[in-house]
C-alpha cells in the first residue's frame, strides 16, 4: 500500500474513533441528565407529599388556633381556670392596690331569678376589657357553681374601620353557649357582639340581644353621675349585682397581667399567687366574690371567707 493510501486510511480512522468518542461523550451528557432530572422529580415529589400531607393533617387538640385549646386541651383548661384554691385566693387578697375599678356599692331595683338573686353581666366578645373581666368572673363563678360549655375566644384585633384595638386579640372566654348550676344564684350573660367586624360598617356582628329589662338596666347605671369618671357612659363589661352594687370597666392591671401569654399560661398564673395575673385577676375575683356573698347572705363559707368578707365593706 503506497504513502498516500495508508496517509487516507489513517485520517479515517482517527475520524471514525473521533466520531465515536463524540457520541459517547453525548450519551455520557444525556445519562447525567436523566439522572439530574430524576433526582429533581424525586425531590419535588418529595416535597408536594410534605404539603398534602401538611394541608390533609388535623391539628391535634392540644394545638392551640386562633380561638384557643379544642378538644380534650380545652377541657383541663377549664378545669385549671375553675378550680384556683381558696386558700391561693385568700394569698393574693386585695391584690396590694393593683385594682383601680372596684365594685360600686348602688341602690338599685332587686334583681332575682329563679327565686334566687341574680348577676347579670352584659359585654362584647370584642372587647378587650371584657376579656380580661371574664376570667375573674369565671374563678369566682366557680367557688359558688359549676360551669358547663365555656369555649375559649379572642378579643377583636382591628375594628371594622381597620383602626387597631387596644389589648388585640386578648386570650378569653365567651358565655354564649355556656351554662351555669348553682344553689346560691343565678348568673346571666349577654354577649351582644362576635369579634369580627363587618367592615362595610366598621361596626361588630350582633350576636345577643338584651330584654327590654336589661337594657334599662345598663342605660340607667352605666352612666353618669353613678360610674367612675375613668369610665365613660355605656362601657362594658357591665356587671350587675341584684342591685347591690355593680361593676363597669376594668382596671388596666388586668389587661397587662394577661399581655403576652395563651390562654394555659394564663389559667397556670392563676394558681400562682404571686405572679402578675394573680394578682390582677384572683383579687378580681376576691371583689366578684365579695359582690356575690352580699347577695348570697355570705354563703357558702368555703367562698365567703374571712378574707372575702373583710372586702365586702367596700362593695
Amino acid at each position: 500500500m503506497g504513502k498516500a493510501s495508508r496517509t487516507k486510511v489513517d485520517v479515517n480512522r482517527r475520524e471514525k474513533i473521533a466520531a465515536q468518542r463524540a457520541a459517547e461523550r453525548r450519551a455520557e451528557q444525556r445519562r447525567r441528565i436523566l439522572i439530574a432530572s430524576g433526582s429533581v422529580v424525586a425531590v419535588l415529589a418529595v416535597v408536594l407529599a410534605f404539603v398534602i400531607f401538611k394541608l390533609n393533617s388535623k391539628p391535634p387538640s392540644t394545638s392551640s388556633g386562633s380561638n384557643g385549646p379544642t378538644g380534650s386541651a380545652l377541657t383541663s383548661l377549664v378545669n385549671t381556670t375553675t378550680s384556683v384554691p381558696a386558700s391561693t385566693l385568700d394569698a393574693v387578697g386585695s391584690g396590694g392596690g393593683v385594682l383601680t375599678n372596684l365594685p360600686i356599692k348602688i341602690n338599685g331595683t332587686s334583681l332575682t331569678a329563679n327565686g334566687k338573686p341574680e348577676m347579670l353581666y352584659m359585654g362584647a366578645e370584642y372587647c378587650p376589657y371584657c376579656a380580661a373581666q371574664r376570667w375573674a368572673m369565671i374563678v369566682a363563678l366557680s367557688r359558688f357553681g359549676t360551669f358547663s360549655g365555656l369555649a375559649t375566644v379572642h378579643s377583636a384585633s382591628v375594628s371594622g374601620a381597620g383602626s387597631s384595638e387596644p389589648y388585640p386579640n386578648t386570650p378569653t372566654w365567651t358565655f354564649v353557649n355556656a351554662k351555669y348550676s348553682s344553689p346560691y344564684l343565678t348568673f346571666t350573660s349577654v354577649e351582644m357582639n362576635t369579634n369580627i367586624p363587618d367592615p362595610s360598617t366598621g361596626s361588630y356582628t350582633t350576636l345577643q340581644t338584651p330584654t327590654t329589662a336589661q337594657q334599662a338596666l345598663i342605660t340607667k347605671w352605666d352612666n353618669q353621675p353613678y360610674i367612675p369618671s375613668s369610665e365613660p357612659a355605656g362601657s362594658i363589661p357591665f356587671l350587675y349585682f341584684g342591685g347591690q352594687s355593680m361593676i363597669v370597666g376594668t382596671s388596666p392591671a388586668q389587661n397587662e397581667a394577661l399581655s403576652g401569654l395563651n390562654w394555659n399560661q394564663i389559667a397556670a398564673d392563676l394558681h400562682n399567687p404571686s405572679s402578675a395575673v394573680a394578682k390582677a385577676e384572683d383579687a378580681e375575683a376576691n371583689y366578684i366574690t365579695a359582690a356575690i356573698c352580699k347577695m348570697t347572705g355570705n354563703q357558702p363559707a368555703s367562698a365567703c371567707t374571712a378574707t372575702v368578707q373583710s372586702l365586702e365593706s367596700q362593695v
